[in-house]
């Protein structure tokens, strides 16, 4: 038996920040996203014995490591080792971890992947969870146990997939499927370029600024928040009646108040590309994720696309090309043949016992 799941990754169009504790507990947090057709992706296959064995598919190796507490630490096989915690109740089994971006790409890859693991899970133990229980379990696991900041905007955009208005509050998060017709959606997407500018730093930093100067009640942070929460309805309103050049101006909107929330969200390359772009003809943009790298998302008039395009291409960003998943997690079975690795495509053991 092979068990196979995927979770989509995400782009987030306004409102990030604002889930993220204890502003989205005491203020209430929005956030419009949707899911991509990028995605991370889980394979279990249980095993006679009760070894447990997580492997990292990259581009040219398998990488893995036998479970254990003691393992060295590494940001798949950590979120991996935590779902298999809370999960691993029937023996062992080889786990394969796949995805099409890597993490601190700012699409919400870590997040993903811990729903694709929980789905692989599900599947094989035979538990049923709600969406919403999904979503809950996959940030309690990362964000909680795990310790890694951030807020619960991921977890829901992988479980649910689509277009969504979430909101948080510290009772419940709602999760709001648009329904936006599908001739506004292709435009949209026609306007939309992504583009890749580059690593980012570890983003602990930025994320725990943000929440420090919450806290202290920094006034423009204060402010910039619930700049971002009012922009982000209107985003969604302005979507839904496809108003869609006051969409890409809002979304412009939104980044000047998000780079108020800390130091390091946005940089001198960013700026440039940013800049560059704008100049040449787009109408608003933003970094998704928490900032400092990853992938610069753009809205451009159709005849100026080409055009922004070449700019960023010239300033090093490179152009990545997307659509949007109405689908949220997927867990399916296979029958194919278990996997056999060949002379040097498994490196060494990396600490494991």
């Amino acid at each position: 038996m092979i068990i196979r799941s995927r979770a989509p990754l995400r782009i987030s169009f306004a409102g990030g920040g604002t889930d993220i504790p204890p502003y989205s507990e005491e203020k209430g947090g929005a956030v419009l996203s949707t899911a991509i057709d990028k995605y991370a992706y889980c394979t279990l296959i249980p095993r006679l014995d009760s070894e447990i064995i997580i492997n990292l598919i990259g581009h040219d190796v398998i990488v893995n490591q036998q479970y254990s507490e003691e393992a060295i630490s590494n940001g798949e096989f950590d979120l991996a080792r935590s779902v298999v915690k809370n999960f691993a109740e029937k023996g062992g089994m080889n786990l394969y971890i796949q995805t099409d971006v890597p993490l601190g790409s700012g699409l919400g890859c870590s997040s993903s992947i811990v729903v694709a693991l929980i789905g692989a899970f599900m599947y094989w133990l035979g538990k049923r969870l709600t969406d919403y229980e999904v979503a809950e379990l996959a940030y309690h696991i990362e964000r909680e146990q795990l310790g890694i900041k951030g807020g619960k905007q991921d977890h829901y955009a992988a479980t649910f997939g689509g277009f969504n208005f979430i909101e948080f509050s510290r009772e419940k998060t709602v999760v709001n499927p648009l329904r936006i017709p599908d001739h506004i959606l292709d435009e949209l997407r026609y306007h939309l370029l992504l583009c890749y500018v580059g690593s980012r730093p570890f983003l602990t930093n930025i994320i725990q600024n943000q929440v420090d100067n919450y806290v202290h009640g920094k006034e423009d942070v204060v402010c910039a928040l619930a700049s971002l929460r009012m922009l982000t309805i209107l985003m969604k309103d302005a979507l839904l009646r496809g108003r869609l050049k006051d969409f890409g101006e809002l979304l412009s909107d939104a980044w000047e108040s998000k780079k108020r929330l800390a130091d390091g969200i946005s940089n001198d390359h960013i700026d440039q590309l940013y800049n560059a772009a704008r100049q040449n003809g787009a109408i608003g943009g933003k970094i998704l994720g928490a900032g400092g790298g990853g992938y610069l998302l753009l809205y451009c008039p159709f005849d100026r696309k080409h055009l922004v395009a070449k700019v960023v291409r010239s300033l090093g960003g490179q152009i990545v090309h997307f659509g949007f998943e109405p689908g949220g997690l997927r867990t399916w079975e296979t029958g194919e043949d278990v996997p056999t690795f060949r002379p040097g495509e498994v490196s060494s053991d990396m600490g494991g016992d």
